[in-house]
């Protein structure tokens, strides 16, 4: 067993603590639901092949899902896919009339990671990569760099707004060759979606449209085109939080956003979304409720509907809804040196006992809350040496029977986060 760094270690146990997602370090706590992971691994490859996905994940509140995703889209950086993601809030949605759906794009285009820039910010990197590999097969064929440039960016004016697109990269690539910041600028910023007027994106760059609320979706198909056509896999996009459409008391405005994902599931098991993936993450109320969740709208209902099949235990994870399951008991428990334990293994029992009385099945369905009291009570016992287990967590019975061996100053354990959030 290799050794955690002592940066990741405490990284993943601050996340931990503060009962959200690590932002590197997620394999380090990886458990159970293997069957899940393998399907959406699945769909990373089959994006990778050219394909298309999509995935609705549901879970409770602290059940998993943003750690999920996130492991997810470590998954696809691995596989040369790019990756933007985005959690929905009431200035972020999939419809709006109001710049909301443009505040989604350009979250989501902020966010691009590849395997070199996973944190983000890789919009420009992508684009020079095109560049770049568009000159080697340039010289490789014997033409000219701008001649090949020219003749990839056609493959994008047959899509919605494609000409334009074409237009901006184009205008990135002079800018590239001219030493022309300002224009690189430029176009960055209308890639991303920031320019809000088609005024001041005529007098940057001579195009006619910019990014706007009725064109996110298709400017995500443009950029799913646009990164293969750079050297990658494809696009997977991630969106977290939608649980918030569930929540929009506007009974239009929350429809629309269903349109939106009806029409994106319907490319997606169509075929003509090619290489752009989409793994959404929401609540169980947010897909089952039928006043206004997302089987209130009928297409959706039966098109998301389980498998009547798969029950009295049985799985079908083949489906667009893919829905965590719950962990055991042995997810829950930690691994790593023996000599470094600040609880022995009969206390361990006794903490996941007391988690299990005073937390019921949620112990279970929402592990933040049984993860954040152990890191809590790692926390006292690392600095009360002394402090007797059974008087933190209760009335509960505590066997010490140590060996003398045993008995001996002992540091924080630097694998106990064999956990799932």
């Amino acid at each position: 067993m290799s050794t955690i760094r002592a940066k990741d270690r405490d990284a993943v146990i601050q996340s931990l603590r503060a009962g959200v997602v690590p932002r590197v370090g997620q394999h380090l706590i990886q458990v159970g639901r293997a069957g899940e992971l393998s399907a959406l691994m699945a769909d990373v490859d089959c994006l990778a092949d050219g394909g298309s996905a999509f995935r609705i994940v549901i879970g409770e509140y602290g059940a998993g899902k943003t750690f999920f995703l996130n492991l997810v889209r470590a998954i696809a950086l691995e596989k040369k896919l790019v990756t933007v993601n985005a959690d929905l809030n009431p200035d972020r949605r999939l419809h709006a009339s109001s710049g909301q759906a443009r505040s989604l794009y350009a979250e989501l285009a902020r966010s691009a990671s590849t395997r070199t820039r996973p944190d983000g910010g890789a919009l420009p990197g992508i684009v020079e990569r095109f560049i770049a590999e568009a000159k080697s097969v340039a010289k490789s064929q014997g033409r000219s760099a701008e001649e090949e440039i020219r003749a990839r960016l056609e493959r994008l004016a047959e899509m919605v707004n494609g000409y334009d697109f074409a237009d901006v990269v184009w205008a990135y690539c002079r800018g590239f060759d001219q030493g022309n910041e300002q224009l690189k600028t430029d176009a960055v910023r209308w890639l991303r979606g920031e320019f809000t007027t088609k005024t001041d994106a005529r007098n940057a760059l001579g195009v006619r449209t910019i990014v706007d609320d009725a064109s996110v979706y298709d400017q995500l198909k443009l950029l799913g085109r646009f990164v293969r056509l750079a050297g990658y896999s494809g696009l997977l996009v991630c969106l977290d939080e939608l649980v918030n459409l569930y929540k929009l008391a506007n009974t239009q405005a929350r429809q629309s956003n269903y349109e939106q994902i009806l029409r994106i599931l319907n490319d997606s098991l169509q075929g003509s979304a090619e290489g752009v993936g989409f793994v959404l993450g929401g609540t169980p109320e947010f897909l089952l409720d039928t006043r206004r969740g997302l089987y209130s709208y009928p297409a959706l209902q039966s098109r998301l509907a389980e498998n009547s099949f798969a029950s009295g235990g049985l799985i079908d994870l083949t489906g667009p809804v893919i829905r965590l399951s719950n962990l055991t008991a042995e997810d829950f428990y930690a691994y790593g040196e023996s000599t470094n334990y600040l609880i022995p293994d009969d206390g361990l029992t006794a903490f996941m006992k007391h988690c299990s009385q005073r937390l019921g099945d949620s112990y279970f369905r929402t592990p933040r809350t049984t993860i954040t009291a152990f890191i809590n009570l790692l926390a006292v016992l690392d600095q009360n040496p002394g402090t007797d287990l059974s008087d933190l967590i209760g009335e509960i019975e505590v066997q010490r029977d140590l060996g003398a061996e045993d008995e001996r100053a002992i540091s924080q354990d630097d694998e106990f986060a064999s956990f799932q959030l």
